[in-house]
């Protein structure tokens, strides 16, 4: 039994947690403050919206709606960063599926389990789930009289939209959920339209109707309350509500407003509450606002505001057939596997833009996108769609950067900061429990860690995982890279300096003999290589994590000035890291300090090759070729048959070795059609992990596998951007990137025919110098912050 089993254990006072989070506090301002479900001001609304017409627009498209029963595969997602919702489209019997980032059960979850683990249960841990169904009800919109009917995502105005021929009669609806009003909006237009509205919870909650709406709320087990409302408006025919039904009568367009939300607010002092708010107020109040606006300046609102990040980026990989785009775009994805040698390089420049668009619609200034992004059908998805902190969250934000959209990735940012006063209070009082088998040994604590589940709650579930926080790290850290942007990095910096106190408190000492040669070195102590293998000391995922955080503590503490006997510490204890070596018995680079391999050769994680990539202690142009030669062969053990996220994990790896016909394979294995239950991409191109009898909704894939096909094409590390690094011949006969991110500080427009870049603008966002290379060609650039340069290629 733990020592404090029976007796009151104090946690950490409110006045630590505020101390913890006020060392961030002028961070979280800069980063547009405490986000949470709250009253806003009415938006400014667009004079002029260059709205893409149909036949240029980049869409995914289907000749029937989205069956009921298959909503995770067939259904079209629509999002504002804070609400999700899944969209069916039927005519006559349409549905939304809405949600809230945080509509989470479970809590702070912070007892331990008999093991010294920490509990892993919907009850205790908790999960993400579903909010609220709308059902919109059209009787005689079906049958044979029904024809040429239209399902599309218009991914260059981030529109659902659907269109059918009626009885001679053209009728349409769009759904989007609109960032500046806060609100899913439908509309149906090419009337008249006659039928029924209806808005259910899905934990028993009772509908009401009144004032021109309907409305629910409730409280989860955890306190937790919550809301929903729904308001239509029409200029011709009737509408009445009649207690949980809101009926609409002739009516030639239709405005339908849908707003749901709960009382959390990333505030650890306050147990994650806002006490203040009042979710059915809000709930009401938004769709009131929004329902006093035309249909048409509801649009032009939300279409401004998503073009001023969508169309930051355009990607041009090269033309398609006539008969490639005449495809609806299931069976688009179904022609591309079948037909090996064919490339149909729209589709392929269309999936990019699809995970820009989850993470335009799943990301903004809310809570940062979980195993499924803000998308689900129901209240028991797997692994509660928690964020998993050994590739899931990180993965989900490799895109963001690379594809014009840095600022999205501050969700994870702000809740990482937000959660840093529980999970430091947590780690200090259980981590070292004698229980724990992967407790420090010296028996030092300090900072914090993490499980590898975690939730929005300051709550960690399953098994600790030490290198987690150095993970998290990394993924800030990258936008610091990218943006160069000072009051970025004192936002993150308490997050980076609690990970790397953990770590100067865990690491051990070892004697090695290397040659003949004894000498000390830090390791780490015991841990998992996720997610198989032994328990051992210093793994080799967790000695590169170190390497990497330690890198980038100590670069943090001299551009602020800050901490300098602290970084110094931690830089003499960098040079003393083990680093993994070759193999002798595989020719792999090791994943554990011993030749042998403990594992499964083709295990889905690629933990040993984090030093590679996203790392980069580990490079094709600087390291010894006999370790290069190890990362190959340990590549290629692994295979290319496996779930979604790993096949864009080792897409990236081989970019980073220049092997253009592997990258592209395993991209292209991503974009597998998903049936049978199988690993691959659904009707709708969420990317579908099987589990066997089942499969389920992963929003990683779609994110790393984009960012793959970036990778191809520019690989960037501060002081270097490389253009066409991997580029696939089905891609290589004429192509144009613009607004890619590089590291480092900068953004890149670049053009190539024939295999070869022939131009590149190299824009600086924050960064001085730079080396451009394509091929054998070099030049050195220097830049002031918001200047550029063109340059032409030979």
């Amino acid at each position: 039994m733990p020592p404090w089993k029976g007796t009151p254990v104090p946690a950490s006072s409110r006045r630590d947690f505020l101390r913890l989070g006020g060392a961030a506090g002028g961070g979280l301002a800069l980063a547009g403050g405490l986000p949470a479900f709250t009253a806003h001001a009415a938006p400014n609304r667009p004079a002029d919206v260059d709205l893409v017409p149909e036949d240029r627009a980049t869409t995914i498209w289907y000749r029937t709606p989205a069956d009921e029963a298959r909503i995770i595969q067939e259904a079209l997602p629509v999002g504002n960063g804070r609400l999700g919702a899944l969209v069916g489209c039927d005519p006559a019997d349409d549905y939304v599926y809405l949600t809230d980032g945080s509509f989470w059960s479970g809590g702070r979850n912070d007892t331990i389990t008999d093991d010294g683990q920490l509990p892993y249960g919907r009850d205790d841990f908790g999960s993400f789930g579903l909010l609220a169904k709308l059902r919109i009800a059209l009787p005689g919109h079906s049958g044979p009289e029904l024809s040429d009917y239209r399902r599309q995502l218009d991914l260059s105005n981030g529109v659902v939209s659907a269109s059918y021929k009626l009885r001679g009669v053209r009728y349409r609806r769009e759904v989007y959920a609109s960032h500046p009003d806060d609100v899913v909006v439908v509309r149906l237009t090419g009337g008249p339209h006659t039928g029924k509205i209806s808005l259910a919870g899905t934990h028993e909650e009772t509908t009401s109707g009144g004032s021109g709406r309907l409305t629910f709320s409730g409280k989860l087990g955890n306190g937790l309350r919550y809301a929903a409302a729904v308001t239509a408006v029409s200029s011709t025919g009737r509408i009445k509500v009649d207690r949980d039904t809101l009926s609409f009568t002739d009516c030639r367009e239709l405005l339908i407003v849908l707003c749901a939300g709960t009382d959390y607010a990333p505030d650890a002092a306050h147990d994650f509450r806002d006490p203040k708010s009042d979710p059915l107020a809000l709930a009401q109040s938004k769709v009131a606002a929004a329902a006093r606006v035309s249909g048409g300046r509801l649009l032009d609102t939300h279409v401004a505001d998503y073009q001023k990040l969508y169309n930051r980026f355009s990607l041009d990989l090269g033309r398609s057939s006539t008969l490639q785009r005449s495809l609806d775009s299931w069976s688009r994805i179904a022609v591309r596997y079948t037909d090996h040698t064919t490339p149909d390089p729209e589709l392929e420049a269309a999936y990019v833009q699809y995970g820009r668009y989850l993470t335009i619609t799943g990301s903004r200034d809310w809570l940062p996108m979980n195993l499924q992004g803000v998308w689900v059908h129901n209240n028991t998805p797997d692994w509660y769609a928690d964020y998993h902190t050994d590739i899931n969250i990180q993965m989900n934000y490799w895109l963001a950067d690379p594809a014009g959209l840095g600022e999205n990735s501050y969700a994870l940012a702000r809740y990482c900061v937000s959660q840093l006063p529980v999970w430091t209070d947590v780690t200090k009082r259980l981590f070292n429990n004698e229980k724990n088998r992967f407790r420090n040994s010296s028996g030092k604590i300090a900072g914090w860690a993490v499980a590898f589940s975690t939730n929005i709650h300051g709550g960690s579930g399953w098994a600790w995982h030490p290198s987690g926080n150095a993970w998290l790290c990394n993924s800030l850290w990258r936008h610091y890279e990218y943006s160069q942007d000072r009051a970025y990095l004192e936002l993150i910096y308490p997050v980076l300096k609690g990970a790397a106190e953990f770590w100067q408190a865990r690491l051990i000492t070892k004697n090695i003999t290397e040659n003949g040669t004894s000498r000390e070195v830090l390791i780490d102590d015991t841990a998992w290589s996720p997610e198989h293998g032994p328990d051992s000391q210093g793994i080799t995922y967790a000695q590169e994590l170190a390497w990497e955080l330690f890198q980038e503590f100590t670069t943090a503490a001299r551009v602020l000035g800050r901490d300098a006997d602290l970084a110094a510490d931690l830089a003499a204890m960098q040079k003393k890291l083990y680093l993994p070596q070759v193999s002798a018995k595989t020719g792999w680079l090791e994943e554990w300090m011993s030749p042998d391999n403990l594992g499964e050769t083709t295990h889905r994680h690629l933990s040993p090759l984090i030093g590679f990539f996203p790392g980069d202690r580990i490079s094709a142009d600087r390291s010894p070729a006999e370790l290069i030669d190890g990362v190959r062969a340990l590549l290629t053990a692994r295979g290319t048959d496996t779930f979604g996220w790993g096949c864009a994990w080792r897409s990236l790896c081989w970019s980073r070795l220049k092997d253009a016909d592997k990258a592209y394979q395993l991209y292209l294995n991503v974009l597998r059609p998903s049936v049978a239950n199988s690993n691959g991409t659904s009707a709708n191109w969420f990317d579908m992990y099987s589990q066997g009898s089942y499969t389920i909704f992963q929003i990683d894939a779609n994110l790393g596998g984009a960012t793959a096909a970036l990778e191809m094409l520019l690989y960037s590390r501060p002081g270097v951007i490389e253009l066409l690094p991997a580029l696939p011949g089905a891609w290589a006969e004429k192509g144009s990137v613009t607004g890619v991110g590089a590291r480092g500080g900068f953004t890149v427009d670049f053009t190539w025919r024939d295999g070869r870049a022939t131009s590149a603008t190299v824009r600086s966002v924050g960064g001085t110098t730079t080396e451009l290379r394509a091929g054998r060609f070099r030049k050195q650039i220097s830049l002031k912050p918001g200047k550029s340069v063109t340059v032409r290629i030979p």
